[in-house]
């Protein structure tokens, strides 16, 4: 098994690599986690950007999946700023030395602790990325002698060399501050004199009625564009639509139950009427999948938590189908397992991204910008705010009040002195 990273143009990088089973999983798992990989199918490679931050996410992910141990000058205080220069044809190969074996350890216990409390997969991923690189920083010391003032250093270097936003730098604390409490079993305060990278107060984009018009007029007429008009219709975000089961919409009563949203938090929202019928002829399609996928002895899909295990036929039964299944089925080549999981996020955002430019609209528009139009357009409709609170699912008022700030009412209704002259 070997992994070959090599420059290519464009200020990109090549990766090649050879594996089989498990092992071939685990590499593809990591180039996957990179933001702007692509497949060239004529090449038979895959390429990401030539830049740090997506050079720490494949290696580090390599790490986690117990690939490899990266060479420290792509990480921490040595790195090249050239990394098409520094990848002049590096190949990676297993690593058993004891600093990987340690970092799997940490690791294979991470995940014991994020399932048992139930976190979700997006924090259990970013917990592994900034515990990867906190560890292979300090690789050469012992993690429970480090002083506060070195765990200072890390996070503070996050926000004054490396640019950090506020919002990863509180994530990369809050990694570390959990791998001693809950991992390594030791109780540290939360460190002081840490530089905090500057939050900024930024106003949540949001589109008007007509721009919402205007975009969903260019949509295809397909699955997802389906998707995308629920999230301006529930106010649900991307991933909690695509998480959706059959048996969480209720057509009755007009209502959505979401699962497992931010926070794991679950909370009811409205089915829009307008969207009903749509969203039943979808699921006929989807049922229709589903039992030709039984016939091949296929149609189960993965159960939240336990439930597999409690009842292990469950995965096949129509109300716990996916509600935006994907087109083609998965397989396993060493078991033969088929099976389908839901729409990818990055499908949806490719089909809104498109029509964004095909509108002309000059706004920054993605998948959450309908949530905030959502609730926009229901403060401005009159409702109460508490109301458009427990829509959204926050837990507190205050994170709701920001959408008093977008209102349509000009710069709040006030006339400029010069309009008056």
């Amino acid at each position: 098994m070997f992994v070959e990273i090599r420059p290519y143009e464009n200020k990109a990088l090549s990766v090649n690599f050879k594996a089989q089973g498990e092992d071939f999983s685990k590499v593809l798992q990591a180039i996957k986690k990179v933001p702007g990989r692509a497949w060239l199918p004529e090449q038979r490679f895959w390429i990401i950007p030539a830049d740090r931050n997506s050079c720490d996410i494949l290696l580090n992910n390599l790490y986690y999946n117990g690939i490899c141990m990266a060479d420290s000058r792509f990480t921490g205080k040595n790195h090249t700023s050239n990394y098409a220069d520094a990848f002049n044809t590096e190949t990676i190969g297993e690593n058993d030395s004891p600093a990987s074996t340690y970092l799997k350890s940490i690791l294979q216990k991470l995940d014991e602790v994020i399932a048992a409390k139930h976190y979700s997969k997006r924090t259990e991923e970013a917990y592994s990325y900034w515990i990867s690189r906190f560890i292979s920083e300090n690789k050469d010391k012992n993690l429970k002698a480090l002083s506060d003032d070195e765990i200072n250093s890390f996070v503070s270097r996050l926000a004054v060399k490396e640019k950090t936003a506020a919002s990863s730098q509180n994530q990369a604390l809050a990694a570390i501050l959990f791998l001693y409490k809950n991992i390594l079993g030791l109780t540290i305060n939360t460190p002081e004199n840490i530089v905090r990278a500057k939050k900024p107060k930024k106003l949540p984009t949001v589109m008007s009625r007509e721009e919402t018009a205007k975009i969903f007029s260019i949509l295809p007429d397909n699955d997802y564009s389906l998707c995308i008009c629920l999230l301006y219709g529930t106010g649900m975000r991307l991933m909690e639509a695509l998480r959706l089961r059959v048996q969480d919409i209720d057509f009755d009563k007009n209502e959505i139950t979401v699962h497992d949203g931010k926070g794991a938090k679950g909370r009811k929202t409205m089915l829009p009427v307008s969207l009903k019928f749509p969203l039943q002829k979808h699921l006929e399609k989807v049922r229709l999948i589903h039992e030709a996928d039984c016939k091949d002895g296929f149609g189960s899909v993965p159960l939240p938590f336990s439930l597999a295990k409690k009842y292990p036929n469950a995965g096949k039964t129509w109300a716990w189908q996916w509600v935006f299944p994907q087109a083609r089925r998965w397989r396993n080549k060493e078991t033969g397992e088929q099976g389908r999981h839901h729409i990818d996020p990055s499908v949806i955002q490719r089909t809104l991204h498109e029509a964004v430019l095909k509108s002309g609209i000059p706004k920054p528009i993605g998948c959450h910008t309908f949530r905030h139009s959502f609730a926009t357009h229901l403060l401005e409709a009159g409702y109460d705010i508490r109301t458009i609170q427990e829509l959204l699912g926050h837990s507190d008022v205050k994170t709701t009040m920001v959408y008093t700030h977008v209102l349509n009412r000009g710069s709040l209704g006030v006339q400029s002195p010069i309009d008056r002259m």
